[in-house]
């Protein structure tokens, strides 16, 4: 099975941002992310503004198809924007990803067009230790 490459996975992640407004005037979907797991799967999601702290990013959705399919692991990660404008992970996604599997510490994280960091460099002080 042949890698993916960053631009691969960003063009994934961006053709998912279709915005569109729900109920109350929230908007959804105007962020994508696509991931691929240790066993070569991709999965993406989109995210979910709504009040209360109830909504999600894309992260979240992302790694909840995941992990509905049996897997935690994560290779490489990235969310963007309609302009493919890679996006770093919010501090709850950093956390996220890291308590789904100890292992996501090495998960690469795509911040931008070129230029990958790994979780651990960006959630240097976890909880847990």
């Amino acid at each position: 099975m042949a890698e993916i490459s960053n631009k691969e996975l960003i063009e994934k992640a961006k053709s998912l941002v279709k915005p569109r407004k729900i109920a109350h005037g929230f908007t959804v979907g105007d962020v994508g992310c696509a991931l691929v797991t240790d066993k070569g799967n991709i999965y993406l999601g989109v995210c979910i503004d709504t009040t209360s702290g109830m909504g999600f990013c894309a992260e979240h959705s992302a790694i909840a198809a995941m992990v509905t399919n049996g897997e935690h692991k994560i290779k490489k990660i990235v969310a963007a924007t309609k302009n493919g404008v890679a996006l770093a992970p919010c501090g709850r996604c950093r956390e996220f990803i890291h308590q789904i599997h100890k292992d996501n510490l090495n998960t690469e994280v795509i911040i931008g067009k070129n230029k990958t960091v790994k979780l651990k460099d960006l959630l240097p002080y976890t909880w847990d230790e």
